[in-house]
């Protein structure tokens, strides 16, 4: 646990100690443990267990990489690049839901799929691995290279590599390299009525 990281209250040492590096070592991720981090994204709690999310891999080094890392933006391609792997993580707009036939609007897609990063960026953490979600894309080359049907939703494309040394980032980038803070549990929760400032 950091300095920067002390909760609140007590909870288990994995919910602080995970953090999104950008420095990676460019050491390479074997195929069955990229599978593993996914492995525990499909167990992610779901809305009326529609699993909606999906995964797009590739390895770096592999044919499936530059596809997916040309449409990243300038930025994250600076540091992604020492990535062992990128995950694109898409959801599915729509669900048949229990009792019906045909499918319809799936108002929490977006949300399960974040149930279903975190469960990525947990798993890595706990095998000593890093991951590191990014907004930072070509929304539409990112559709056409990985070919996503617009019934999807693009969520996020995540990094994942073994955590390196800071000097290893663009100067810039050193100073923010460390676990950040939270607002404090007061700030983002009430009882019984939102009384947060707006």
């Amino acid at each position: 646990m950091t300095e920067a990281r002390q909760p609140d209250h007590p909870i288990n040492s994995l919910f602080v100690d995970r953090w999104s590096p950008r420095a990676f070592t460019g050491e390479p991720i074997a195929r069955p443990m990229l599978l593993s981090l996914l492995e525990a994204a499909r167990w992610a709690p779901s809305a009326y267990n529609a699993q909606p999310w999906r995964f797009i891999y590739a390895q770096r080094e592999t044919l499936s990489w530059e596809p997916i890392f040309a449409t990243l933006v300038e930025f994250n391609q600076g540091w992604a690049q020492h990535a062992a792997a990128l995950v694109v993580i898409v959801s599915a707009r729509q669900a048949v839901f229990p009792g019906q036939t045909d499918a319809a609007p799936n108002a929490w897609h977006s949300f399960d799929a974040g149930a279903a990063w975190a469960s990525i960026a947990f798993q890595a953490t706990l095998a000593g691995w890093s991951a590191h979600g990014m907004a930072g894309f070509d929304a539409d080359r990112l559709r056409k290279a990985a070919g996503i049907p617009d019934t999807y939703a693009l969520e996020t494309v995540l990094a994942i590599g073994k955590q390196g040394d800071k000097a290893l980032l663009a100067e810039g980038l050193r100073a923010r390299e460390m676990p950040n803070g939270r607002l404090p549990l007061t700030q983002l929760a009430a009882e019984g009525r939102f009384t947060f400032s707006e």
